[in-house]
């Protein structure tokens, strides 16, 4: 049985649950990196490779991967700070990494915008990439569009992830000086905030000439994080490996998906057009419980059965990713997994790569065209691109120029 010492958060525990983390877990970086591999497929223009993606067969798929791991690698590297130094250390630490992430975030869009508008001068295309990515408006009208892009008032759908994650951050001060209350303030506070989220008050505002909102709604997708967050620190009991929960979660993932998946509905019409006609009958009730933009219900439960079942499949401490034996089998899926885990241990610098580069990646392929060799290609390019980057952010992270002893 372990049990977390008075020493180890705000508040001594009272319940049975794992110890905090405070070094990174072979779990966490592995399922990080399988999403930068996903979200890189996602956001290559027409690529045929998207239609196979998790978001094609359920209702949760890499953004809710990407946010989860995020709040569990963030328990790592901010909780520690929160304990060890309080509340204004931990929330400097905090605003530092905001102020990283909000840098990042401006250079994606104006290294992404400076892409489309080079391939739109050169005149080698008939289309036009700048309006593909709906750039126009900042293009035609800079000058406001520029004022609303650092005041993140202008957040352009390809671009909104980041500017959520920023706002979740900014929260994490907050959430953490109620856990000085018990744990109870922090998760009531996260749940009200999300249920609050549901019903639209708490939109943000996308563009200043249209009435969209921000897609992804941080105080809607805050609930994800922290429960991520939570588990990591230890808040929250991991749950046991039980038949029942393993069949429940089957059940539920697999009995939802013509519900949360278009894909699997038109097989589900193809097969039974009666039953097609049931389940597009429920839509209008099941439609804001799978919302992408508060973060639906239905989206949470789903991506919860997905983790349960990835945590069973993993194994404790991730000893079930591990190779097992010294033929080529094994060798080749170390090197593999020494790839993934790379890749999800420097997930900021990938996911800002690849979201570049995938804009790029989706030209070739209009130049090449989607037969299934120049779309295997074109994937396998953008592979091997983000594997270099994660590798040279690592390096780059050593600081090999200090001397060592």
């Amino acid at each position: 049985m372990a049990t977390i010492s008075p020493a180890s958060d705000f508040a001594p525990a009272t319940t049975r649950v794992a110890a905090p983390a405070s070094t990174r877990d072979l779990r966490l970086d592995f399922y990080r990196g399988i999403a930068m591999f996903i979200i890189l497929v996602a956001h290559i223009s027409d690529n045929p490779w998207a239609n196979w993606i998790p978001a094609r067969f359920g209702f949760s798929d890499a953004t809710e991967i990407f946010v989860f791991c995020s709040g569990m690698a963030s328990a790592i590297a901010f909780g520690g700070a929160f304990l060890k130094k309080g509340w204004v250390m931990g929330s400097a630490r905090t605003l530092f990494r905001i102020w990283q992430v909000y840098w990042a975030h401006i250079g994606l869009f104006f290294f992404t915008a400076m892409c489309m508008a080079a391939l739109d001068l050169s005149g080698w295309f008939e289309r036009s990439y700048v309006d593909a990515l709906n750039l126009q408006h900042f293009f035609d009208d800079p000058v406001p569009q520029i004022v609303g892009l650092f005041t993140l008032t202008y957040v352009p759908n390809y671009f909104d992830i980041l500017p959520m994650y920023l706002v979740v951050l900014a929260m994490m001060p907050l959430m953490m000086g109620l856990k000085q209350l018990g744990f109870w303030a922090m998760a009531l506070a996260s749940v009200l905030i999300w249920a609050v989220a549901q019903t639209g008050t708490l939109a943000l505002p996308a563009e200043p000439w249209s009435e969209r909102q921000w897609f992804f709604n941080p105080f809607g997708w805050q609930l994800l994080f922290f429960t991520g967050f939570a588990f990591m620190r230890g808040w929250i009991p991991a749950p046991p490996v039980s038949k029942v929960l393993i069949w429940a979660a089957i059940l539920f993932v697999v009995l939802s998906a013509p519900f949360g998946s278009w894909k699997v509905f038109l097989w589900v019409e193809a097969w039974n057009p009666a039953v097609a006609d049931d389940i597009r009958a429920t839509w209008p009730l099941t439609g804001e419980f799978r919302d992408k933009t508060e973060f639906g219900l239905l989206r949470y439960m789903h991506f919860l059965s997905l983790a349960y079942l990835g945590w069973v499949v993993a194994g404790d401490k991730g000893a079930r990713l591990l190779p097992t034996g010294d033929g080529t089998a094994a060798q080749l899926w170390q090197q593999a997994l020494n790839i993934i885990v790379k890749v999800g241990q420097q997930s900021l610098a990938v996911f800002v790569f690849s979201m570049a580069v995938a804009r790029l990646l989706g030209v070739l392929l209009d130049i090449w065209g989607r037969d299934p060799l120049p779309v295997l290609f074109v994937n396998l390019i953008g592979f091997i691109l983000i594997t270099g980057v994660a590798y040279t952010a690592a390096w780059f992270k050593s600081h090999p120029w200090k001397s060592r002893k």
